[in-house]
């Protein structure tokens, strides 16, 4: 594995490290430990999840650390032949995947939201389901209170909530792949990979380099014609938001199949007035790329998409 090259998020680290009393993350990390990589599958038995165990809102989450070692032996956990799956392309048609160990008649369910997942057979709608993604999928046998857990990455491109410093020069952000931002860029050299293929983000000006999905975001704030402006317009405010679907194809199992991921991106002239215009945004922040980091779930209780971009010109 090699050393992050995300520089994005060593800025959002010095960013925050004057703040003393940002919210618990969602997971026991912190962000002074080194990053845990945890087994390809998860597999662990946990209290019942609710009276309705496909309705993914009402699940309650484990409550146990998220990298503790999975428990032994739950041979229902539902299973999908690889710890990767990828969307391919289709005539026309969603791309549907079974899981392949058919544990029988029960409940399925994932978490974080974005997954499409049939609770009775399984059957993970790839076409429709958020891609680039580390999930925890679940399932109930008919008869039992117990719940088996296994845990599958959706491959495909993402970018880390993060926060961008202009002036201390990160001008850029990097796409990562199969949910590992310490995966070697997919698409660093433009490895056949292709992004902004229909022109939609270039529509909003937010400029995305077609081989490596490269945002630049200092052409995206001031935009690449003199005196027209950039995505957020001439004179951008504090708080000024865009969001950009970003579709793209990747030289790697997924066949080239089209995929798209929708980007948020938030403007702030200065750390002063991030802080001030919005206090959660940062303690949101780290929790995501804390998760992120240590390999975990993004997020155990909300949709981690969009990725959350902020440009932030000048520290003072």
């Amino acid at each position: 594995m090699k050393k992050l090259s995300l520089a994005g998020f060593i800025l959002l680290f010095l960013f925050c490290a004057c703040r003393k009393n940002l919210s618990e993350p969602d997971t026991q990390t912190q962000l002074s430990n080194p990053p845990v990589q945890p087994p390809p599958h998860d597999t662990t038995r946990q209290a019942p999840p609710g009276p309705n165990p496909a309705d993914t809102s009402k699940v309650p989450f484990p409550q146990t650390s998220a990298s503790a070692p999975p428990a032994p032996g739950c041979s229902l956990s539902p299973l999908y032949g690889d710890s990767i799956i990828y969307v391919e392309p289709t005539n026309g048609t969603d791309y549907i995947v079974f899981p392949v160990n058919a544990p029988g008649s029960g409940k399925f369910f994932s978490w974080p939201i974005g997954m499409t997942i049939d609770s009775l057979t399984g059957a993970i709608n790839l076409s429709k389901s958020e891609t680039g993604l580390k999930y925890m999928i679940g399932y109930v046998k008919n008869g039992t209170r117990d719940t088996c857990l296994s845990t599958l990455i959706v491959g495909g491109a993402s970018y880390a909530d993060s926060i961008y410093v202009l002036a201390d020069g990160a001008n850029t952000a990097i796409p990562y792949f199969e949910a590992d931002p310490y995966l070697t860029n997919t698409c660093a050299s433009g490895n056949g990979c292709a992004f902004a293929i229909n022109n939609t983000a270039a529509a909003m000006k937010v400029i995305v380099n077609k081989q490596t999905g490269v945002i630049d975001l200092q052409k995206t704030l001031n935009g690449t014609l003199l005196g027209l402006g950039g995505a957020f317009g001439l004179l951008p405010t504090n708080g000024s938001s865009v969001t950009a679907p970003i579709y793209y194809k990747v030289n790697d199992p997924s066949n080239l199949a089209v995929q798209h991921i929708d980007v948020q991106l938030v403007y702030y002239d200065t750390k002063a007035a991030l802080e001030s215009g919005d206090p959660g945004l940062l303690s949101g922040i780290v929790n995501k790329l804390n998760n992120l980091l240590a390999g975990h779930l993004i997020s155990y209780r909300a949709n981690p998409r969009p990725p959350l971009i902020v440009i932030v010109r000048r520290l003072e």
